[in-house]
């Protein structure tokens, strides 16, 4: 028998219930105007295909882990520090490609000895970690968890390519996950996950793995960078977030009018609206924040919550679709009702 090409899970009884929220960029700020200054492009360029003003980064000296240990810290904050079981990192630029980063950042936030694994979906990351939670949650093994979307995307990029270089920046952003049962407010209740490997070639770092290796090709600078086919990944995301959250959306028994926020993968702009318009969803009830921290890979539906949250747009009772597309391919979908969230008071999304 062929096994399916994606995976569902629903809980029939417990499931993760989100009890905690915070995001972190950092202090760097790069505008457009250097952005277009070194492409040789004009500001006009970039928004029009983008969609984004501005984006920050790290400083040199900056990486994955510090992006996720301030994030994962707001969210703790937010919920009155409770004790973690397990934590999850979802990132494609991890410190070091071995071993996992997410045990360092356990160690960091004080968690020494607990469960804690990278899990790389790309751009699908957060949600594909958000899913792995609910499992582990509804095993019964588990009361509490962190689910950490960070990336570090301009550490792995060329910023004289005019297709990636302007769109990526840095971000980390995380919720603290409790067990609970289908029907509370914050429950995670349906999920689905999907991928297609004859798609790899579309979003890339080919160098650095056991494939360059093992193929005997000298290491250079090029093969470090990300590289991607803009077209194609236009196309497809739009395709499978859309696909993906109308099967989500069937299964919880919404309708796209049900939905008040679709928080989507922070791709950009046109990707945001046309994939909300695809799935039925008038685009004013999409959250975008892409023009102010532009595409931060895993950190994005986190760092989206967290400005919802924040501007007073997403509020307790709200029905959310999460939707997410990311190299791999990978896509991802999940719906859940709103919970009553307090941010921590050191929490703000520049």
């Amino acid at each position: 028998m062929a096994l399916s090409s994606h995976v569902e899970y629903e809980s029939t009884t417990r499931t993760a219930v989100i009890a905690g929220l915070g995001a972190y960029v950092p202090d760097q700020v790069v505008k457009n105007e250097e952005i277009a200054a070194r492409l040789g492009v004009t500001t006009d360029w970039i928004r029009d295909r983008t969609g984004i003003e501005q984006r920050f980064v790290l400083n040199p000296e900056g990486a994955t882990s510090d992006l996720a240990v301030e994030a994962a810290r707001r969210a703790l904050d937010s919920c009155g520090n409770p004790d973690i079981d397990f934590l999850i990192l979802a990132t494609c630029t991890p410190d070091h490609l071995f071993p996992s980063t997410a045990p360092s950042v356990a160690s960091r936030l004080g968690f020494k000895g607990i469960a804690a694994f990278d899990l790389n979906a790309a751009c699908s990351g957060f949600v594909y970690a958000l899913s792995v939670s609910t499992g582990m949650l509804a095993t019964g093994a588990y009361r509490t968890g962190l689910v950490i979307g960070a990336d570090a995307i301009s550490s792995i990029l060329n910023h004289d390519d005019e297709i990636t270089g302007p769109i990526f920046g840095d971000g980390g952003g995380a919720v603290v996950v409790r067990a609970g049962h289908l029907g509370e407010t914050g429950s995670v209740s349906v999920q689905q996950l999907g991928s297609d490997g004859d798609l790899l070639d579309i979003m890339k770092t080919p160098g650095g793995g056991s494939r360059q290796r093992a193929a005997g090709v000298p290491v250079d600078i090029d093969s470090s960078y990300f590289t991607m086919s803009g077209r194609a990944v236009y196309k497809h995301a739009i395709n499978r977030m859309s696909t993906v959250s109308r099967s989500v959306l069937e299964r919880l028994g919404w309708t796209p009018d049900d939905v008040d926020w679709l928080i989507a993968h922070q791709a950009n702009r046109r990707i945001l609206t046309a994939t909300a318009e695809e799935i039925g969803i008038a685009p004013e009830r999409a959250v975008i924040n892409v023009d102010r921290v532009a595409n931060t890979s895993a950190a994005s539906i986190p760092l989206a919550m967290v400005d919802a949250v924040e501007s007073g747009a997403l509020t307790a009772g709200d029905k959310v679709l999460l939707a997410a597309f990311g190299g791999g391919a990978t896509w991802a979908a999940a719906g859940l009702t709103w919970p009553e969230l307090t941010l921590a008071p050191t929490q703000t999304v520049r």
